[in-house]
């Protein structure tokens, strides 16, 4: 069963600021942020409009927003109700919903058109998330934080003690998890109360995107598409790498970061291994 931080209601907060509302184009009306602290970079909103009224404009599907913090809520909203969104990372544009929801999980399989046996990633806010849904135990210290946050999708086992729903990648021991260098997507997976399931935003076996209008056919399908612009990196995508095994790694697939990648993985003593993930 997910669990995550506790949702913060807005009503508790209100008499303590006088917000400010800021244009919104498009239908999901005008909010302010105020942000609550430093050890969780998490941000609430003011919304014009209810919950109810913010469901019924999802429902429409397909609504374009920027990807910047004052659009966050309704990102986050989106995730909690079981919808999908496409969101900018630090190398691809990507589907995302949540992990622990098997009916979103289906609707990003059904959208790509991507068979079920190939699993997905997640995605969580921090590096020390990453403990809750993977075994971390067996890696040198520190070294997470020196590939992450980052273009790399990190191979873990799960272990019994992971939180994340034992629906998704059923029958596999291990779960890609990654850590953007994107403040949007670490926002909404901070403030989701869950980790996020995250692929790249195109039908199966066509080219990555790396702008909005790659994956124009498919807006139709996600609650909301956040532009981020066109992407820097390419279309190589995330580099892949197990680390499932103590003092070993292998590169599951080169990316956009390999060389920077084994550069850390060496400096932290550990060889390559040559059998792959078992």
């Amino acid at each position: 069963m997910c669990i995550g931080p506790k949702t913060i209601r807005i009503s508790q907060w209100l008499p303590l600021f006088n917000p400010v509302l800021l244009p919104s184009p498009g239908v999901i009306g005008k909010f302010a942020f105020v942000r609550l602290g430093q050890r969780k970079r998490c941000f609430v909103g003011v919304s014009v409009k209810t919950k109810m009224e913010l469901r019924v404009e999802i429902d429409r599907m397909g609504v374009v927003q920027p990807a910047t913090e004052d659009y966050a809520e309704a990102a986050i909203e989106a995730i909690k109700s079981g919808n999908v969104i496409a969101v900018p990372t630090d190398t691809l544009y990507g589907f995302a919903c949540d992990a622990c929801s098997a009916e979103a999980v289906n609707r990003i399989y059904d959208i790509k058109g991507r068979k079920y046996t190939n699993p997905l990633a997640i995605c969580v806010g921090d590096v020390q998330d990453i403990q809750k849904y993977a075994i971390t135990d067996h890696l040198h210290h520190g070294l997470l934080d020196c590939l992450l946050p980052g273009p790399v999708t990190v191979v873990l086992r799960r272990g019994e003690s992971s939180i994340l729903e034992k629906s998704l990648n059923p029958g596999l021991e291990s779960i890609g998890v990654r850590v953007p260098d994107n403040t949007f997507i670490r926002v909404i997976a901070r403030c989701s109360g869950s980790a996020l399931a995250l692929t790249s935003a195109n039908l199966s076996g066509q080219p990555s995107s790396i702008n909005i209008r790659d994956f124009e056919n498919l807006w139709g399908h996600c609650a909301y598409i956040y532009d981020g612009g066109v992407l820097p990196a390419g279309r190589a995508g995330s580099t892949v790498v197990d680390l499932t095994k103590q003092g070993k790694y292998k590169i599951l697939r080169p990316g956009s970061a390999e060389e920077e990648t084994v550069a850390i993985l060496q400096k932290h003593s550990l060889v390559e291994d040559g059998s792959g993930v078992q």
